[in-house]
């Protein structure tokens, strides 16, 4: 139950403080090329520690992950710095592509040299690339990105908003790449089994309720980094329940970004997941408008991932990565 942050900035503090407050590991370990800021962070948690499940929380370098089961890496140039918050840039987060795949090239296999075994989780922008990346460097399949699972549940809860009902009650998936070109599946989208349409109440028009749904879903990241500098709460909790789910080998389903060998690349369809990552990644119905957008999210990822082609056909093949369609 040992956790790694890479990263001790807003992203990679907020996922270490979800860690530590809803009681995941029992021992966590930060790791930033600035040391002391990496000491400050975790230091800050202990004095809060008494108060949360038990933890021991300490900063490191690389060679303390040893142990580790789940590596979270938050390190790399952020949406901010890189200029990615224009709303008319169709690139969006792809743009810290190039800066990060170096970071990454150097993180790497540090990583895997000390937790040869872990989990590696990217959380950095933008994370399915990068985790197409990851795994050709780590060389092995138990990559994951936190692909659309903050996307999806932010489509929960701007949908719940509007409807004046719990965003537990509300079922709601996004799909394809963690950026511009995610697509909202609105044909399965529910509040408890009534369709979205039939839900939104009478007299309101559903194009426009579902224009002001995708818009605020879609640049959500953007509002909040013209407020606060940087998105990072809620990927803190969702890095952490994706971890939790790998420690606690419980096989739930989630959006999350895995490899999968159909399209050939890393994106985000619901996948089990489990203490070895990634599992059976599942294909949910969707309408012929989605399907098309779907395809257009994955070829936007493929371009840009050309570059990182991996020549281990034999781990494209891997058991646990195939694709079952609903």
């Amino acid at each position: 139950m040992k956790v790694g942050v890479i990263g001790a900035g807003r992203v990679g503090a907020a996922c270490a403080l979800s860690v530590v407050t809803r009681g995941s590991a029992r021992e966590l370990v930060l790791v930033d090329l600035n040391r002391a800021r990496a000491k400050a962070v975790a230091t800050d948690l202990r004095y809060g520690a008494p108060v949360c499940p038990e933890v021991a929380i300490r900063d490191g370098d690389y060679a303390d992950l040893t142990g580790t089961a789940v590596v979270m890496i938050t390190a790399g140039l952020n949406e901010k710095g890189g200029g990615a918050t224009d709303r008319g840039d169709a690139t969006g987060r792809l743009k810290l592509l190039d800066t990060n795949v170096g970071v990454y090239r150097d993180m790497i296999p540090q990583i895997v040299a000390a937790a040869p075994e872990a989990v590696l989780l990217v959380v950095t922008d933008p994370p399915d690339p990068l985790a197409d990346l990851t795994r050709q460097l780590a060389g092995h399949n138990r990559v994951l990105s936190t692909g659309t699972l903050l996307d999806s549940l932010r489509f929960r809860v701007h949908l719940a908003e509007r409807l004046g009902v719990s965003a537990t009650s509300v079922e709601a998936l996004v799909v394809g790449e963690h950026g511009t070109s995610e697509v909202l599946l609105w044909s399965r989208a529910r509040v408890n089994g009534v369709p979205i349409a039939d839900a939104v109440p009478t007299g309101n028009s559903f194009d426009a309720f579902r224009q002001g749904v995708e818009r605020d879903v879609r640049y959500a990241n953007i509002t909040i980094i013209e407020g606060n500098d940087a998105s990072q709460f809620g990927i803190g909790i969702v890095s952490t329940r994706i971890a939790e789910a790998v420690l606690r080998d419980e096989r739930v389903v989630l959006p999350v970004g895995a490899y999968n060998s159909k399209y050939g690349l890393t994106l985000s369809l619901p996948c089990v997941v489990g203490k070895e990552g990634p599992g059976q990644i599942f294909e949910p119905a969707m309408s012929a408008d989605e399907r098309q957008a779907f395809e257009r999210s994955a070829a936007v990822l493929r371009e840009v991932g050309g570059r990182f082609a991996d020549s281990n056909q034999g781990m494209q093949d891997s058991a646990s990565m195939q694709t079952r369609v609903q």
